[in-house]
């Protein structure tokens, strides 16, 4: 949703009673009686857009201004910490009773599909509207609501799915995974057959495209074939204990390749892998040959600027306005943290969530994503009277830099290179010295708590590694191989090849790489977990760490963690749903 469209909303949005969801018996119900009619909002193009505007604005208001997104999708993972306070119970494995699963997930959700649902039949109901615009205007509405479905349906499993008509039969029970699959697959398919191309003239950069819908149904299919995939497949994971040793005398524990056999992933035990696989690559490749748009890679340099919030990479994005009182997010404070003022060098606060030395040592040396996409000097408020700032990581390289000795001690000269500016830095090991990334760091006004950063739930890397999956799992290893170093390239990264002292000469090694490649692609983006979900290694891979990770938080989980809760107002009101999922009664 672009800038203009957002401030138009918020017009709307003025109006009490436009867009309103009345308290209801549950979650998953809609009030017909709150909810704007044709007589009041018209029959035209714009009313369409009006109707397709609101719907848009739920994944922000309700669900993302609040600060529960992205933290209800990406705190609870292997390679993600940050300060305890902050990670709270959610972090450390406790969803029972979290408003991030409450209110933003199952909540926000179930608002965002009521919200289409009512839309696309007000949209269906219009006859003086042009054929491709009413198109355009329902196929948004089926994409926001597989894509919502989609979000809860890896999170909770079983789901109830709500009436596209409207009714007041509100207790709805869970259907099967199975079938909610069936359900989104069907509604992406319609959408990409009815919204526009991001080529099409009446395309709207922010909006969802056809080529959106077609790169989330390969997403979908690939999330089923993986979780589908026989118990015992080898994946090979790089982690571990965060360190060796105790107390003042610790240090960072190297990196571990161990190999973990999946597990059943539950609800997906009838589905068949091999044909959600030929899927997966089958959309995949229609987005690649450009059947619906054209995508491309950015530069690594102009990938996080701001200015390519609306570049073709970005295939579905939250866009959001800075500062604004509801249209905002707290991406950037909780990632990069807000300065003093605009062009200040000192965080006056946030910053608090990075990834793990662990994740950072995934990475070859020169490759851009840790050079450029990770912070290795920081200032706080706090140090601007001591004149001391943070560096990171801590080895011989960025600490002779930063001090002027190594890691043993020895005085190695004075300091050079970028950190020669006169600042004494320091490393922590603790929450304070994390990788953090710079991804979010390009906004609008960097000194506002609420600024503009623009959080992908789709990038066109995500479909090239879909489509590598894909094609690793048919047997096409050379397919899957080129895919892959796509995406390594652009970071400027080791090439992957098939022979050689670093060989990646099996299923299993090509699998492993793949998945770990998506690890450094996407991190921060809300990915991990679900890749750990969906190919039953979530388990091993969190207790792998052996507890507590760099910054102290908590990460020994158990099977009732696989999926989260159903809200307990939900169990109370909906008398459809008898249970909870396992673990959590």
């Amino acid at each position: 949703m672009n800038t203009s469209e957002i401030k138009y909303v918020l017009l709307l949005l003025c109006l009490s009673s436009f867009f309103c969801l009345s308290s209801c018996k549950s979650w998953i119900e809609e009030d017909p009686e709150g909810l704007v009619t044709d007589e009041r909002v018209g029959d035209s193009e714009e009313a369409a857009a009006e109707w397709v505007t609101g719907t848009y604005s739920k994944l922000i208001y309700d669900m993302f201004c609040w600060g529960y997104f992205p933290r209800v999708l990406e705190f609870d993972a292997d390679y993600i910490s940050g300060p305890d306070w902050l990670f709270g119970t959610f972090g450390a494995g406790n969803f029972q009773g979290e408003s991030d699963v409450t209110d933003a997930l199952w909540k926000g959700c179930y608002g965002l599909i009521a919200r289409a649902n009512n839309a696309e039949r007000h949209i269906n109901a219009m006859s003086n509207i042009s054929t491709e615009a009413k198109n355009n205007a329902i196929g948004e509405m089926k994409f926001l609501r597989a894509f919502a479905y989609f979000l809860m349906v890896r999170a909770y499993g079983p789901l109830p799915i709500q009436p596209e008509e409207a009714t007041t039969e509100y207790d709805q029970p869970r259907q099967s995974v199975a079938d909610v699959y069936a359900y989104i697959v069907k509604n992406l398919e319609e959408a990409a057959g009815l919204m526009y191309k991001n080529t099409d003239r009446a395309y709207q950069a922010g909006h969802a495209s056809a080529g959106a819908a077609a790169g989330l149904l390969a997403k979908v299919y690939a999330t089923q074939a993986s979780a589908a995939m026989p118990a015992s497949t080898e994946i090979i994971v790089r982690t571990g204990p965060a360190y060796d040793g105790t107390g003042d005398d610790r240090t960072y524990a190297p990196l571990r390749s161990i190999t973990m056999q999946k597990t059943v992933v539950s609800g997906y035990e009838g589905m068949n892998a091999t044909s959600l696989y030929q899927q997966a690559a089958t959309w995949a490749k229609k987005v690649i040959d450009g059947e619906y748009g054209s995508y491309e890679l950015l530069a690594y340099d102009q990938l996080w600027k701001k200015a390519s919030c609306n570049a073709s990479e970005f295939m579905f994005s939250l866009c959001t306005v800075s500062g604004d009182a509801t249209y905002k997010v707290s991406v950037h404070s909780q990632y990069e943290g807000y300065m003093t003022e605009q062009g200040s060098d000192f965080i006056q606060e946030g910053g608090w969530v990075g990834c793990t030395r662990h994740w950072y040592d995934l990475f070859d040396s020169q490759d851009l994503r840790i050079v450029k996409g990770v912070k290795h000097r920081w200032r706080a408020k706090t140090q601007r009277e001591s004149n001391s700032g943070f560096y990171y990581p801590q080895n011989n390289e960025y600490t002779i830099a930063a001090t002027g000795y190594d890691l043993s001690g020895n005085h190695i000269g004075d300091p050079m290179g970028i950190y020669a500016d006169g600042v004494s830095y320091y490393y922590s090991q603790d929450a304070q010295c994390l990788a953090f990334t710079t991804k979010y760091m390009d906004v609008t006004n960097n000194a506002i708590n609420n600024a503009d950063a623009n959080f992908p739930f789709l990038r066109y890397a995500d479909v090239l590694l879909v489509y590598a999956e894909a094609q690793n799992e048919l047997g096409n290893s050379n397919e899957a191989i080129d895919y892959l170093n796509k995406v390594r390239t652009r970071s400027n990264a080791t090439v992957a090849s098939a022979t050689g002292a670093t060989a990646i000469d099996s299923k299993a090694k090509l699998r492993s790489a793949i998945i770990e490649e998506r690890a450094k692609e996407f991190a921060c983006e809300a990915d991990r977990r679900w890749d750990l979900i969906r190919w039953g290694i979530y388990l091993q891979a969190m207790n792998a760490i052996g507890g507590s990770d760099d910054a102290g938080v908590l990460k020994t989980r158990q099977e009732r963690n696989l999926l989260f809760p159903i809200p307990q107002p939900e169990l109370n009101t909906n008398k459809a749903i008898t249970e909870n999922n396992p673990g959590w009664n």
